[in-house]
């Protein structure tokens, strides 16, 4: 198994990347394609002699797809380009999956246009893993679309199933509706119709979930528009950098509560890191035809660590085959 990863993507490239792809070489022994300028991933790599060198590999791109760049004009126009040129290692069979933490739109667009959807599947989705009181819930779409269709929340749901169960292992998977409100009548006229066609599903689906409930593990995968998922997404980002600087403010305000922190200390970073994305790597881009996963912007190795785990994980468990013949 190999993974490509763009290197050139994030916002510590190709730095980040090409130690994440080293700790995934070592501590897992999973191997790894940096894909873009070879002359700047060489020298990253020169100074990390001990790494298993068969496991890392090199595939020069010379373009770079920029924050600021309209995704689908640079995939059409960036062939060259580090995002491009990991996808159609992947499409080649060169890859077996694909790691992205730069532009979020033109990772979706290059494995959607280059890869292609898995036959049966209107939209792709993104899912977010999000720590929850109970461990961890499947969030989607996260922002792969702005509007959807009430059978695209039930693909949604399919995918989102399949991923918890298969790839974060969870023993089964019950799929709410975000909604305004636990009442089959609440709602507007998509969750009202995805509402009906989620309880006729087959699914394990225990109705509608406010927003309230996600971070209490109500459920383990809740489905959601693109453009609701993302606002949460955003949100859940913010209020957790908030509640931390508040903590951190509140506990450094005086020598007693100074003492209490340095009691409390081993707890708090056990909190932090339940909720640090870098835990997950990225989010996986279900309903393309392979393994794609979208990392964020500020990955750091670790992230990158953990999301060539993930991406190893999905191939491994095989989803893209589970989420084709559940379309049968």
């Amino acid at each position: 198994m190999r993974i490509a990863v763009d290197a050139m993507g994030g916002d510590y490239a190709p730095q980040q990347a090409v130690l994440g792809s080293v700790l995934a070489a070592k501590e897992e022994g999973i191997a790894s394609v940096l894909v873009g300028r070879s002359e700047e991933i060489s020298r990253e790599l020169k100074q990390y002699q001990d790494y298993p060198q068969d496991l890392i590999t090199i595939k020069d791109a010379r373009e770079v797809v920029e924050f600021t760049d309209n995704p689908a004009m640079a995939v059409r126009k960036k062939r060259d380009s580090s995002i491009v040129v990991a996808n159609q290692l992947v499409k080649t069979g060169e890859a077996d999956a694909v790691i992205s933490a730069g532009n979020t739109g033109a990772a979706m667009t290059a494995s959607l246009f280059i890869l292609g959807r898995i036959p049966g599947i209107s939209r792709p989705a993104i899912a977010i893993p999000l720590p929850t009181v109970k461990g961890v819930t499947v969030l989607l779409d996260a922002g792969a679309n702005a509007e959807n269709d009430p059978e695209d929340l039930v693909q949604f749901a399919v995918m989102g199933t399949i991923y918890a169960t298969s790839v974060l292992g969870l023993a089964s998977a019950k799929v709410g509706l975000l909604n305004i409100g636990e009442e089959e009548t609440k709602g507007n006229k998509l969750s009202l119709e995805a509402h009906q066609l989620l309880k006729t599903s087959g699914l394990d689906f225990i109705g509608n979930v406010e927003g309230k409930d996600i971070l209490m593990g109500v459920a383990d995968v809740v489905v959601c528009d693109g453009f609701v998922g993302n606002v949460i997404l955003k949100f859940a980002e913010g209020m957790a950098a908030a509640l931390f600087q508040k903590m951190k403010e509140a506990l450094l305000q005086s020598p007693v509560t100074k003492l209490g922190a340095l009691a409390i200390k081993p707890g708090l970073k056990k909190l932090k890191a339940s909720f640090d994305y870098a835990e997950y790597g990225g989010a996986p881009l279900l309903g393309v035809n392979g393994v794609s996963i979208i990392s964020h912007g500020r990955s750091d190795a670790k992230a990158f660590k953990n999301a060539i785990k993930a991406a190893a994980n999905g191939v491994k468990q095989d989803i893209i085959a589970k989420i084709r013949s559940s379309l049968v």
